[in-house]
C-alpha cells in the first residue's frame, strides 16, 4: 500500500523526501535533450570555422569574431535569462530560449558574408546563454538532495552527447560539399520544434510557484511526483490559506543581492571559477579543428581526431557523477580542474597524432567532468528567490572569458605557438581550482529557500 506523507510537511520537504521517480527521469531527459541540442550548436561552429577558413579565405581575426559573437550573445542571454526565470518561471524561459536560438541557427545557414554570420551568431548566443543556467536551476529544484549533484552532472553529460553529434555532423556533412557548413547549421533549427514539447511537457519549479503565491499549481505538481513514487497525501484538500494569491510578488533581488554581505564571498569565488573554466574550455575546443589543420593535419583527419577526442567527454561525466556524491562538490571540482591543467600542458607539447589524441582525450575527460561539477554546485550557492539570477550572472561572467578566449588564441599562437597557448589554458585551470575553496559544500543538504 502507498505510504502516507504527513500534511504538516512543506511541499519542498515532501519533494526532497521522495526517491528518484520516473517524473524526475522525465524532467532530466526532457531538459537534457535541450542541453544536447545546445551543445550541438556550439560544437558545430568549430567545424564551420575550419571550413570557412578554407572556403571564404577568412582571416584568423574574422574567424575569432564569428566565434566570439556567439559568446557575446551568451553573456547577455545568461544574465537576462536568469533574471526572467526568477520573475516569470524557469520552464517559460527554457522554452523561449530554445525557440530563439533554434530559429537563429537555422537562419545563420543562409549567411552570405562574415558580417551577416556574426549577427546571427549573436542571436544564437542570446538564446543559448539563457538556457543552460535556467535548465540546471529547474532540475536542481526538483532533485532529491542526496543525489542532487549526481543528477545535475548527468544533466550536464547531455552536453557530451550533443557535442558528439556535432562532431559526427562535422566529420560527415561539413567536408562533403561547398555548402556542407550550411547544411550543418540548418540542422540546428531542430530546437525550435523541441521548444513546443518543453513548454507543454515539463513541470514548473514548485519553489518558484510558491514564491509567486501559485499554491494550487505547486500542490498539483508535488502530488504528481508523489504519485509517481507511490506516495499518497494524508489530507488531500488545500488549507484556505493555501489558495492562490495572484497579487503576491516575492522580492527577487538582483545583482546587488548577489553581493550582499552573506553572499559576496561565494559570488566572487563562483564568478572566478566560471571565468577561468570558460576561457580554457572555449579557447581550446572552439579552435581545436582549426588548430589541428594549422598543425599540418588534413581537414578530414582533424575532424576525425576531434570526434575521437570528443567521445572521451562521456566517461569524464560518468566519473564526476559518481565522485560528486562521495567526495563532495568542491573536492570533485578541484580534482578535475587540476586534471584539466595537466592535460592541457600535455596537449601543448604533443608532437604526433597519437600524442594529440591521447592528450586531447584526457583534456576532454577532465574538463567536462569539471563542467558537470560546476553546474551542480552553482544553483546550490543561492536561495530560491535569486537562484536563477545568481546562476545566470555566474554564467554571464564566464561568457566574458568565452568572448575573449577565441580572440586571444591567434595572438598567443603567433607569440609562442601551441605550447604557449595551452600553457596559458593550464594556468587558468589552476586558478579555477584555487577558486573552488571559496564555494559552499552542499552535498546531501536541502536547497536554501
Amino acid at each position: 500500500m502507498p505510504a502516507n506523507v504527513p500534511a504538516r510537511l512543506t511541499r519542498t520537504a515532501r519533494l526532497d523526501a521522495l526517491p528518484f521517480t520516473r517524473e524526475h527521469r522525465r524532467l532530466l531527459v526532457g531538459s537534457g535533450l535541450g542541453w544536447a541540442l545546445d551543445a550541438m550548436d556550439v560544437g558545430l561552429i568549430s567545424f564551420v570555422l575550419a571550413q570557412l577558413a578554407v572556403q571564404w579565405n577568412t582571416t584568423d581575426v574574422e574567424l575569432s569574431w564569428i566565434a566570439s559573437a556567439g559568446f557575446v550573445g551568451m553573456a547577455v542571454g545568461a544574465v537576462l535569462g536568469g533574471l526572467l526565470a526568477d520573475r516569470i518561471g524557469r520552464r517559460q524561459v527554457f522554452a523561449l530560449t530554445l525557440l530563439v536560438y533554434g530559429l537563429a541557427t537555422g537562419a545563420s545557414a543562409l549567411s552570405g558574408s562574415v558580417a551577416v554570420l556574426i549577427a546571427w551568431r549573436f542571436l544564437v548566443g542570446l538564446g543559448l546563454g539563457a538556457e543552460l543556467p535556467v535548465a540546471s536551476t529547474l532540475v536542481s529544484e526538483f532533485a532529491p538532495p542526496r543525489i542532487r549533484g549526481r543528477i545535475i552532472v548527468l544533466l550536464e553529460s547531455f552536453w557530451a552527447v550533443g557535442w558528439t553529434i556535432a562532431a559526427v555532423i562535422g566529420y560527415l556533412v561539413v567536408p562533403s560539399s561547398e555548402n556542407g557548413w550550411r547544411w550543418a547549421l540548418a540542422v540546428g533549427a531542430a530546437p525550435a520544434l523541441y521548444a513546443m514539447f518543453v513548454r507543454l511537457g515539463l513541470p514548473e519549479s514548485v519553489r518558484f510557484l510558491e514564491s509567486r503565491g501559485r499554491f494550487v499549481q505547486a500542490e498539483s505538481t508535488v502530488r504528481r511526483f508523489e504519485r509517481s513514487a507511490g506516495v499518497a497525501v494524508a489530507h488531500p484538500e488545500l488549507n484556505p490559506s493555501d489558495r492562490d494569491r495572484p497579487d503576491r510578488r516575492a522580492r527577487t533581488g538582483g545583482l546587488a543581492a548577489l553581493w550582499s554581505p552573506g553572499l559576496r564571498g561565494r559570488t566572487a569565488a563562483l564568478w572566478l571559477v566560471w571565468f577561468c573554466v570558460n576561457f580554457s574550455y572555449y579557447g581550446a575546443f572552439i579552435w581545436l579543428p582549426t588548430l589541428l589543420v594549422a598543425s599540418g593535419f588534413s581537414l578530414v583527419h582533424s575532424f576525425g581526431y576531434t570526434l575521437i577526442i570528443t567521445v572521451a567527454q562521456l566517461p569524464g561525466y560518468a566519473a564526476s557523477a559518481y565522485l560528486i556524491e562521495r567526495w563532495g562538490r568542491r573536492s570533485t571540482l578541484a580534482v578535475f580542474l587540476i586534471g584539466s591543467a595537466i592535460s592541457a600542458a600535455l596537449f601543448g607539447t604533443a608532437t604526433d597524432a597519437s600524442q594529440v589524441i591521447a592528450a586531447g582525450m584526457l583534456l576532454s575527460f577532465f574538463n567536462l567532468g569539471a563542467w558537470g561539477a560546476l553546474y551542480a554546485v552553482t544553483p546550490e550557492v543561492y536561495p530560491t528567490r535569486i537562484r536563477a539570477t545568481g546562476a545566470g550572472w555566474a554564467a554571464g561572467s564566464g561568457r566574458i572569458a568565452a568572448i575573449v578566449a577565441p580572440l586571444t588564441v591567434p595572438i598567443l599562437r603567433e607569440t609562442g605557438g601551441t605550447g604557449l597557448l595551452f600553457t596559458v589554458f593550464a594556468a587558468f585551470f589552476v586558478v579555477a581550482a584555487l577558486g573552488t575553496f571559496g564555494l559552499p559544500e552542499k552535498r546531501g543538504q536541502a536547497l536554501n529557500d
